[in-house]
Order: structure tokens, then sequence, then C-alpha cells
């Protein structure tokens, strides 16, 4: 799950963006869900219902909202996604 504020010009929107990806099944990780404003809100509102830890991180989330849900992540993002499921896999452990 990734999640910001963004400012401009206009007033400040939520973006968010759900990433998921299955080993077996996927060739890079996907966009599960993304949106702005209420639709951000609800995803990060369900992501912490479901205690799946959130990263903030405002380059990743605008290309991310840009995307279709299904679509997998852009070979330039392959790095910084890796550093986000590293983090979410030792969240992981530390909470078995």
């Amino acid at each position: 799950m990734v999640g910001e504020e963004e400012s401009g010009a206009k007033k400040e929107q939520n973006l968010a963006a759900a990433l998921g990806y299955e080993i077996e099944k996927d060739k890079a990780p996907r966009v599960l869900a993304r949106g702005r404003g209420e639709i951000a809100e609800k995803i990060v509102e369900k992501a912490e219902e479901l205690e799946i830890p959130l990263r903030r991180d405002r380059d990743i989330v605008r290309v991310l909202v840009e995307m279709e849900p299904g679509e997998e992540i852009p070979s330039h993002l392959y790095e910084a996604v890796a550093e986000i499921l590293s983090f979410i896999y030792l969240l992981e452990e530390d909470l078995d």
C-alpha cells in the first residue's frame, strides 16, 4: 500500500495505491487498487482495517495512480517496489 498527500494550486488531495504480488503467477507486482481523494482514503482505511502495512512514497504513488488495476508495475519501479516489499516482509516476520 502506498499513500501520500499532494499539494498544488488546487486543494490538497490524497493519493493511494495498493499492490499485490503472487510469486507463482505474476511476473511483477500488480496494482490492485488506486485512487485519489475519497477513494484513496478508503484504500488506506481498508489497509489499516486489515493490518496491511502502509508505506508512503510520493514519487511512486504518482505513477501508480495513473495505472489500471491488474496492470503490472513498470520496470523502472522494480527496484523501488522491491524495497517496499522487503520492508513489508520484514514487518511480517517481526509479527510472527
